[in-house]
């Protein structure tokens, strides 16, 4: 087997894994009934964004498809870390709630182990950089590179 052949199946694998990441994360926002808030909604619409654009770069790799997949999957990232940021807010803001009187740092500690999972939001992340991992150096888009160098 050729390692052109392995390469390949190596980019098919780390696609399906970030589609299979997305549809998961969809799954588990519906089990814990995550639409209280419209900002709630932002995981749903980066997961299916983001399974939608993996499904185009596995059915048509070209150097489209495959810029389209880098942006959403950065929007995914940031979409992550707005989460982490949100989780850790709300549980700032009980342990304040529920304890007035303690320091700032006290709080902040709290919050890093609230009811909100601190992680959580982090799997669109981890989807995000599967799928970046798979168009590293690929094929469709080495074209485009070769093209830039002829050009400095």
């Amino acid at each position: 087997m050729s390692a052109e052949i392995v390469v390949q199946r190596l980019r098919r694998f780390l696609l399906v894994l970030a589609g299979s990441l997305c549809i998961g994360t969809v799954v588990e926002l519906l089990l814990v009934e995550h639409w209280e808030d419209l900002v709630q909604f932002i995981p749903f619409v980066l997961s299916g964004l983001g399974l939608i654009a993996v499904l185009a770069a596995l059915l048509r790799p070209q150097r489209a498809t495959l810029r389209t997949l880098q942006i959403v999957m950065g929007l995914n990232i940031l979409g992550s870390l707005f989460g982490v940021y949100e989780h850790v807010e709300h549980n700032m803001a009980f342990a304040l709630e529920i304890r007035p009187n303690t320091t700032t740092s006290a709080a902040f500690w709290e919050a890093l182990s609230g009811a909100n999972p601190l992680l959580a939001p982090g799997i669109l992340a981890l989807a995000a950089m599967i799928a970046l991992a798979a168009t590293y150096y690929h094929p469709a888009l080495e074209d485009a590179r070769a093209g830039k160098r002829g050009k400095t």
